[in-house]
């Protein structure tokens, strides 16, 4: 085992807690606030596989644009408090099933799979080669993407205005 499988199941354990306190806390904000350390594990989960502009742009839109977005809409509301959350109806056999399917395609894949040592290699970045092919091959559909985003800017703005 080595510095990488640590941290692999480091951020995984971080992700998969924080997602299940999503689900079941009761206060909403708290839930925002797990569900942004289930957005930190996802973007650390893609720095491992090497995918840097994924976890990148993973950070920017969910963490930086979503969530707080979230955050802002529910702190914002001056009556969340008498909003009432469900949690209390588990349909048990959708959810027996669902486990025994997750379970079962989980041991088939442990199953059929060979523990083999495996030479690791190091990340290599994939930013520069992307934005290489951005600017170069696929200049004309990054300018015209630019300027369709301009106008559902513009359109939007005026929208929000009447």
């Amino acid at each position: 085992m080595n510095v990488y499988d640590i941290i692999f199941y480091l951020f995984a354990a971080i992700t998969i807690l924080s997602a299940f306190f999503v689900v079941t806390t009761r206060n909403i904000v708290y839930s925002a606030y797990y569900l942004l350390f289930a957005f930190f594990g996802v973007a650390g989960i893609y720095v491992l596989l090497g995918a840097d502009f994924i976890a990148m742009v993973q950070l920017i839109v969910y963490v930086g644009g979503i969530l707080i977005l979230l955050l802002f809409g529910v702190m914002l509301t001056n009556r969340i408090t008498s909003v009432e959350i469900r949690s209390g109806s588990i349909h048990v056999v959708p959810a027996t099933i669902g486990v025994a399917l997750f379970a079962g395609i989980l041991l088939a894949s442990m199953w059929n799979t060979e523990w083999k040592s495996v030479d690791t290699v190091t990340p290599v970045s994939t930013t520069q080669n992307l934005g290489f092919l951005l600017i170069h091959q696929y200049s004309l559909v990054f300018e015209l993407l630019g300027i369709l985003l301009l106008i559902a800017l513009i359109g939007a703005a005026s929208m929000a205005r009447k």
